[in-house]
């Protein structure tokens, strides 16, 4: 028996959209001081992700350190990995997460331009350059797996609006090392991404008014082929305190 009754996921998708696009369309409208509003729309955005995300990665506003105690720019959304990360630190009233357990890092911007564009390279920057560790994996059956090699953290911008015009693209072109940025999202205008190929990093950009999907299902794409994050070495964690008398 054919079943006549199916879901179309663009609709799913825009129907998600045009909530975003209202939830911070009203934010920008109604709250006037530029912190808040800033604050009000990376919730949003960490809402969405932590929401629509498998439940293996988490989303949320932090700064990232490193076994030496460096610490990366506070990043507007942080994609990590919970399960494998032992411990997340939380004090007077900010976040801190051990690199080895980032996935993704995102700047949150009202809108696209070329200023904020050079500030997420920047973010993502300061996170990329932080040192990160990897231990051996034990089964419970004892057996063990070499260390992983930490991957390349993605990194990526999200905004309102604001179109990808040629100065944008350009700028995106131009961006390499740690200040890459793999992806981004103009909710009510274009979003773009860069995927690998022979002859390079393409850039691809979605049709005005798909933003959102184009965005996420790419993001998603590129946090599957990363794997699981590296197990922490929590030895070079405890070294540095001098726990031992």
């Amino acid at each position: 028996m054919v079943n006549k009754h199916k879901i179309n996921l663009r609709d799913v998708f825009l129907g998600l959209q045009g909530q975003m696009a209202l939830k911070l369309s009203s934010n920008r409208k109604n709250i006037l001081h530029p912190g808040t509003k800033g604050d009000a729309c990376e919730l949003a955005w960490i809402e969405m992700l932590s929401q629509y995300l498998p439940s293996r990665y988490c989303a949320d506003k932090a700064f990232v350190m490193d076994c030496d105690g460096n610490i990366s720019q506070q990043i507007d959304v942080v994609v990590f990995d919970r399960h494998y990360s032992p411990f997340i630190l939380r004090q007077s009233g900010a976040t801190y997460i051990p690199a080895e357990s980032v996935y993704a890092v995102l700047e949150v911007k009202q809108n696209l331009t070329g200023a904020h564009i050079d500030y997420a390279a920047t973010k993502a920057e300061s996170v990329r350059k932080l040192k990160r560790t990897s231990a051996k994996i034990i089964e419970a059956s004892g057996k063990k797996y070499k260390p992983k090699k930490p991957f390349d953290i993605l990194a990526g911008i999200l905004t309102i609006d604001g179109g990808l015009g040629r100065d944008q693209i350009n700028k995106l072109k131009k961006l390499s090392g740690n200040r890459f940025l793999n992806f981004g999202c103009s909710l009510q205008d274009s979003s773009f991404c860069f995927n690998a190929s022979e002859a390079g990093m393409l850039f691809e950009k979605s049709r005005k008014g798909d933003g959102l999907i184009f965005f996420f299902l790419n993001a998603l794409r590129e946090l599957q082929h990363l794997g699981t994050v590296p197990a922490i070495d929590i030895a070079s964690y405890v070294r540095p305190l001098n726990l031992q008398e």
